[in-house]
C-alpha cells in the first residue's frame, strides 16, 4: 500500500475520535453543519502528527486537494467542481473567496470522510409551509453592479500617472475611497482621468488644451 493511504486512513481515525462541534445553521432547513474553523485545526494538527501536508488550488473549472506524505512524497489527489456566489453588496473578488472558503470545506469533509448532515433530504423531506398569496408590491430599485478590479487597477495607474490624491478624485462621487464606487461611477471617472492625462500630455507638447 502507498503510504500515504495508511497515513490518511490514521489520520481520519485520529479525527472521528475527536470531538467535534457543528457551528452552521441552516434556518430555514433546521439543520446544523460543519463549518471549515470547526475542523480545520484539530485536521492540521493530526496532519502535523501522522506527517501529512495538503495542497490547495483552484482553477476557474475545479478545485484540487492534494495530501503529500511529508516522508516519501507520495501523494492523493481530491477535487470538486467549482461553483460561482453572488452575494448581495459584495466584489466580484469577495465572491470568489466565498467559493473558494465553500470549496475548502467540501474538499476537508471528502478527504476526512467527514459525516454532514444531508441537505438535501433535509430540504426535500420537508413539507413546504403553506402561505397566502404575497401582497403586490413595487419593485425595489436595483443597486448598480460593484465596481471591478480592472478599473479600480485603471483608476490607480491614471491616478498614478497625473500625481493625483485619489481620495480627492473620489470627491465628485462623495465616495472616500474608488472601491466604493459602482461600475457607472468607475467608468465615468476614468473618462474623466483619460481626459485629464489628455490634456496634461498636450500642455507638455506645448499645444493648446482641447476642452
Amino acid at each position: 500500500m502507498i503510504k500515504v493511504y495508511k497515513k490518511l486512513i490514521d489520520a481520519r481515525n485520529l479525527l472521528q475520535a475527536t470531538e467535534l462541534c457543528k457551528s452552521g445553521h441552516n434556518k430555514f432547513a433546521g439543520y446544523k453543519y460543519f463549518e471549515l474553523g470547526d475542523f480545520l485545526p484539530s485536521v492540521q494538527a493530526i496532519f502535523k502528527d501522522v506527517g501529512l501536508v495538503d495542497v490547495i488550488s483552484f482553477t476557474a473549472e475545479v478545485a484540487t486537494m492534494t495530501i503529500f506524505d511529508v516522508e516519501d512524497g507520495s501523494s492523493i489527489v481530491f477535487t470538486s467542481p467549482m461553483g460561482s456566489a453572488s452575494l448581495k453588496g459584495c466584489h466580484e473578488v469577495q465572491n470568489i473567496g466565498a467559493v473558494e472558503t465553500y470549496q475548502r470545506r467540501y474538499l476537508y469533509t471528502t478527504a476526512m470522510a467527514i459525516v454532514e448532515s444531508d441537505a438535501l433530504d433535509a430540504t426535500t423531506a420537508k413539507e413546504e409551509p403553506k402561505i397566502s398569496p404575497p401582497k403586490i408590491q413595487s419593485k425595489p430599485e436595483e443597486l448598480p453592479p460593484a465596481i471591478t478590479p480592472q478599473q479600480i487597477t485603471s483608476i490607480n495607474a491614471y491616478v498614478a500617472q497625473l500625481g493625483t490624491d485619489v481620495t480627492k478624485v473620489c470627491e465628485h462621487f462623495k465616495k472616500p475611497s474608488i472601491a466604493l464606487l459602482d461600475r457607472n461611477q468607475a467608468n465615468t471617472l476614468i473618462a474623466m482621468l483619460e481626459k485629464k492625462l489628455f490634456e496634461k500630455e498636450l500642455e507638455i507638447n506645448g499645444e493648446v488644451n482641447v476642452k
